[in-house]
């Protein structure tokens, strides 16, 4: 029997209810298919500031790169948003994936059949969308120095190395190769030096992928297209602060962000989250949509331990779930037979994953 140490950071806000639903799950298809998880839990974000002071304690990330994976809730809430910019929440999540190294942050956004009418978008524009964002986590604007804010003047610095968008390139690139052999790569080079450095990169990669269709468009372009007519992408890579909007626009195309995992990965480890934030507003409610996280933790079965069998039963019992009409709150208006709180969401999908 294969056993696997996670690392678990539930963080702030929904991050312990919807990290405990994807545990369960987790813990049932690792009976069905006879392997065994460990779990340690880990400090992150503003409960890391109310116990030690600070937002990432070093224990986090050493637990973290000694684990085989980590599965990540959400970090942040207002009360943290008076602190000093070292000290907020967020600082400590830039951080978390600087020093884990990773990169590579993949966001599906898939339109399931079932809620083509959460989408503010007309069925027939987003059935049978399945679009993959590959996003550069670790640099770019959100990374760039100098950066400095005086109470007068305010500057952030966007930097890319040619390396660092050669490694994200290549992802984008083979992943491309595994799906329907099409690549837009996302940038601003009308006016941004960055982004002409980056097309470049990518033209240039592009030679050692001759199966994969190439193409380019501006972001700001990019966020219309996803609009008008998203099944015209196939796989998305992009810089880090493009990404991050691209991502959250692809969410409203499939109808609620609380059905959007990711995997950010690297040379030495991978975290598995949901693009959601913490929510603080709905925390302990019991209403927050669980099914991201439970995704993401079906991306980690995947993607680092190898558990296909696994990450394909979830995923067929979150289908299931959806197509028989169980629903949460933010999708209670879309066909709903039930309206379950997060925990019996949770409980639901487990017993779907568990059925022969």
């Amino acid at each position: 029997m294969n056993t696997y140490n996670i690392s678990l950071i539930k963080g702030d806000g929904i991050g312990v209810e919807i990290v405990d639903e994807a545990v369960k799950v987790l813990n049932a298809v690792a009976t069905k298919c006879d392997f065994k998880l460990e779990y340690n839990e880990y400090l992150m974000g503003g409960i890391a500031i109310d116990e030690t002071g600070h937002p990432l304690p070093q224990q986090t990330v050493d637990g973290v790169l000694n684990s085989d994976a980590c599965l990540f809730g959400a970090i942040g809430g207002e009360k943290w948003d008076s602190l000093p910019r070292e000290l907020k929440p967020e600082t400590g999540l830039l951080k978390f994936r600087e020093a884990l190294g990773v990169y590579a942050n993949l966001r599906p956004a898939i339109v399931y059949d079932e809620l083509t009418n959460a989408s503010t978008l007309k069925p027939e524009v987003i059935e049978g969308c399945d679009i993959m964002v590959v996003r550069e986590l670790i640099g770019g604007i959100y990374f760039g120095e100098p950066r400095e804010n005086n109470g007068k003047t305010a500057f952030n610095t966007m930097v890319y190395s040619k390396p660092e968008i050669v490694r994200i390139g290549r992802q984008a690139f083979e992943l491309a190769q595994k799906r329907d052999k099409r690549l837009c790569s996302v940038d601003k080079s009308n006016v941004l030096e960055v982004s002409q450095l980056w097309r470049a990169t990518m033209i240039e990669l592009s030679e050692d992928y001759p199966d994969v269709e190439l193409t380019h468009m501006y972001v700001d372009n990019a966020a219309m297209q996803l609009v008008r007519n998203p099944k015209q992408f196939d796989v998305i890579v992009t810089g880090n602060i493009f990404g991050d909007i691209l991502s959250d626009t692809a969410s409203m195309v499939v109808g609620s962000i609380g059905l959007l995992p990711s995997a950010s990965s690297g040379d030495k480890t991978s975290v598995y989250e949901p693009i959601h934030g913490s929510a603080p507003d709905i925390a302990g409610l019991g209403i927050a949509n669980p099914i991201a996280t439970i995704e993401s933790a079906a991306m980690m079965l995947k993607y680092s331990l190898g558990e296909e069998e696994a990450s394909i039963i979830i995923q067929d019992a979150i289908k299931d779930v959806l197509k028989d009409g169980y629903r949460t709150k933010d999708l209670s208006a879309f066909d709903a037979k039930e309206v379950l709180d997060t925990q019996a969401m949770g409980d639901i999908i487990t017993q779907y994953a568990l059925r022969d």
